[in-house]
């Protein structure tokens, strides 16, 4: 029997040995040192907000890997042994394999600041560091101030974690305004505003110097570039990820950023195969970068793989750009490419608005010479995925888009309808004479 060993247990390595199980008959071997069984990272921040336990984020129940005859090792994985097919642990015996499929998933950016590896100095990406914060952080008496380093959305959900034990915050962001390398300026703006709105103490354009120690070795306070010194108990480095593959190095696997793969996932190194936030396309795809780490992109390699292990070969292909996330109260959703202002293209042309109260907006990208719609980010507004994607295919027009808009809200009936304000901007903005269509569900659901 042909054995598939999985190191990682996060989405991307689960994904591939459930489909393997759907397609073949083959030994599945999950090698984790995080945690004995899956569990959705997206949702960490809710177990030490209270509002589920640890057990509700395991999307499976414990006897699900037995049943389905996937074995489950705990361990670390010291070194890949490529020639001999085996994997050297660090506290138990070799693992052999028939195929190898790398899912180590990604772990968070530390950039040589001094102090980084002091006590009270922490990422939040594991159930380790979801585990300590509740150590370090528990209420407000234990942790007066927490400053945050990086702004980015792992950076505002730990805001948003430690808000809501009344931990009084600092962020401190390098960029001028709030994401704006990913944002357009309105969007960015408004963020800020915010992240300000929920009482967190908001330092743009400040970077960390250095993180000093008490006499127990314990973060005590950080010193910025504006010369400042903050004193906190806790400090939460949340500049990014970067691939999980330093075990790796010296054994004669392809690294760059990541695991280098091609678009069937392979390595230089026959059968042995990189999925998720650890691999990197040889070549970009479209405008996607080569290193994604994104939950449902890590979910589409895992299939993919499946199958490819599975003797039906199958090229990735994610198609078209799409993500979620929440700052704070706020939904944020973007379908295709939205460029921020920094890094725009000459013929992207946006379209923005935001409502005059409420924390709401939208923008949306077109090509300045036929107005083809190139993608939107909405604030605030649920937006169905589907019609998007199918409008992208299309090579629809904003125009086009703006006349079909309530086709694409998703929002309960009872919530508030801004696509006759939306239009009617669009309409002044530009000097057309677009009327919104009622939604139809026939249009919705035609097959695309």
């Amino acid at each position: 029997m042909e054995t598939v060993v999985i190191i990682g247990n996060g989405i991307s390595g689960v994904t591939a040995a459930r489909h393997i199980r759907k397609l073949s008959d083959k030994r599945i071997i999950v090698v984790s040192a995080e945690s004995e069984y899956f569990f959705s990272r997206t949702a960490l921040m809710y177990v030490y907000m209270g509002h589920m336990k640890f057990e509700h984020t395991q999307p499976y129940e414990n006897w699900f890997w037995k049943k389905n005859r996937i074995e489950l090792v705990q361990g670390y994985v010291n070194r890949v042994d490529h020639e001999n097919k085996q994997l050297i642990l660090k506290d138990s015996d070799p693992i052999n394999y028939d195929k190898l499929i790398i899912a180590t998933g990604s772990k968070p950016n530390r950039f040589g600041w001094p102090g980084q590896d002091l006590k009270g100095v922490q990422g939040l990406y594991s159930k380790q560091e979801l585990e300590q914060l509740e150590i370090d952080a528990p209420d407000s008496e234990a942790c007066s101030r927490a400053v945050i380093v990086g702004g980015g959305l792992i950076g505002i959900e730990l805001a948003e974690m430690l808000r809501s034990r009344d931990i009084p915050v600092t962020f401190l962001v390098r960029e001028s305004s709030f994401w704006n390398g990913v944002l357009p300026e309105g969007e960015s703006e408004m963020i800020n505003e915010h992240i300000r709105d929920h009482h967190i103490d908001l330092r743009l354009s400040t970077n960390l110097v250095e993180i000093l120690a008490d006499e127990e070795g314990r973060a005590k306070a950080v010193v910025t570039d504006k010369g400042e010194t903050i004193a906190c108990n806790l400090v939460g480095l949340t500049a990014g990820v970067t691939p999980n593959i330093t075990f790796l190095e010296n054994s004669g696997i392809e690294l760059g950023k990541g695991v280098r793969v091609n678009r069937y996932l392979e390595t230089n190194i026959p059968d042995i195969y990189a999925i998720g936030d650890c691999a990197e396309q040889e070549k970009a795809i479209g405008n996607r970068r080569t290193v994604e780490a994104v939950w449902y992109t890590g979910r589409m390699m895992g299939e993919t793989v499946a199958h490819s292990i599975c003797g039906k070969r199958r090229k990735y292909n994610p198609g078209h750009w799409f993500n979620s996330a929440k700052f704070l109260d706020i939904e944020y959703q973007t379908y295709g490419w939205v460029f921020s202002d920094r890094n725009r293209r000459e013929f992207e042309e946006h379209f923005h608005w935001r409502h005059d109260k409420e924390m709401i907006c939208i923008t949306m990208a077109f090509h300045s010479s036929d107005k083809k719609f190139l993608g939107i980010n909405t604030f605030g507004i649920r937006m169905r995925h589907e019609m998007f994607d199918r409008w992208l295919t299309e090579g629809r027009t904003i125009d086009y888009v703006m006349e079909h808009l309530r086709d694409a809200n998703f929002d309960p009936e009872f919530y508030g309808q801004y696509e006759q304000e939306i239009v009617d901007n669009y309409n002044s903005t530009f000097g057309t004479n677009i009327k919104p269509k009622k939604k139809s569900w026939k249009r919705i659901f035609k097959s695309a």
